[in-house]
């Protein structure tokens, strides 16, 4: 079947930033989802206000028809894939970012299945945070993975993987976005390929696989004291959110110091610049003066 972009009817689901900024190049690549699926509005901030999603807000700029489902079940399901098949049956599911667990049921669906973009060299650092997990292991290379999703988490099928390079100065903020636009063009390089069944598919090897967790705000705490390519490394990993910070004493008080800049210098970690708890940004040079 040689299909053309406007007849290939597809789902997508997403929520971050990482998903609208595909979506975007979807979309200036001529590949429009029939519907996007992301998260609920949820309270954020000092004032608990609800906010949407990115890509809740992406689809209401473009208005696409947007699903905010509290959870996949039957009836959800049944909404998107009707009991008989039509032209507008979605013939394939993609997944960008979505943060939740889909059912093997909804995977399977569409003729095609479902493909996710994963922003690591599959099998290594399956799960939540893998941008993070390269770096903080000092990994020199990364990519993105095309995989056909399965139940099991991160498991599926390789269709495509591109890699890059990691620069020793290089963090998370510049390596994600260098990803997010790699992963987008390889998505829709081989959309028209999966569809037309041009596709062969590699199975991962389970043995290599590795898994990493979901970063949490107290993750960013570094000890000064340790290895200095270490600290450098986690300062790569955790620059935008959550940040790092260590605990310094001043007049007798423990105090959270935010690192807002550091650098690597001769094997050193050298902290510039910091916010000192409830304070603004000052040099790390004029903080130790302080009495």
């Amino acid at each position: 079947m040689n299909t053309e972009k406007k007849n290939l009817k597809f789902i997508f689901f997403g929520t971050p930033y990482a998903a609208s900024k595909t979506l975007q190049i979807l979309k200036e690549r001529g590949y429009i989802p029939e519907v996007i699926v992301t998260s609920p509005d949820a309270k954020k901030g000092r004032g608990l206000e609800m906010h949407e999603t990115s890509v809740s807000t992406w689809a209401k700029e473009n208005n696409i028809k947007c699903l905010k489902p509290e959870k996949i079940d039957e009836e959800f399901i049944n909404n998107i894939f009707p009991s008989h098949k039509s032209d507008l049956w979605p013939i394939l599911s993609v997944v960008v970012a979505y943060g939740k667990i889909l059912p093997e049921i909804l995977i399977k669906k569409p003729e095609f299945g479902t493909i996710n973009v994963h922003y690591s060299l599959l099998p290594k650092y399956r799960g939540a945070s893998p941008l993070e997990a390269c770096l903080l292991n000092g990994d020199e290379v990364t990519g993105v993975s095309i995989q056909q999703m399965e139940y099991k988490l991160d498991s599926g099928q390789i269709l495509r993987e591109e890699k890059i390079d990691i620069g020793i100065n290089d963090t998370k903020e510049e390596l994600r976005e260098t990803l997010i636009s790699l992963g987008g063009n390889v998505l829709c390089d081989i959309l028209p390929q999966i569809v037309n069944q041009e596709i062969k598919s590699k199975a991962q090897d389970e043995n290599l696989a590795t898994f990493c967790k979901k970063i949490k705000k107290e993750d960013g705490e570094i000890n000064l004291e340790e290895n200095a390519k270490e600290n450098w490394n986690k300062y790569r990993a955790y620059s935008g959110w959550p940040g790092v910070f260590f605990f310094a004493t001043k007049h007798n008080k423990k105090i959270r110091c935010k690192i807002t800049k550091a650098k690597l210098e001769n094997n050193q970690f050298i902290i510039e610049k910091i916010i000192p708890e409830s304070k603004k940004e000052i040099d790390y040079e004029s903080f130790l003066k302080q009495n």
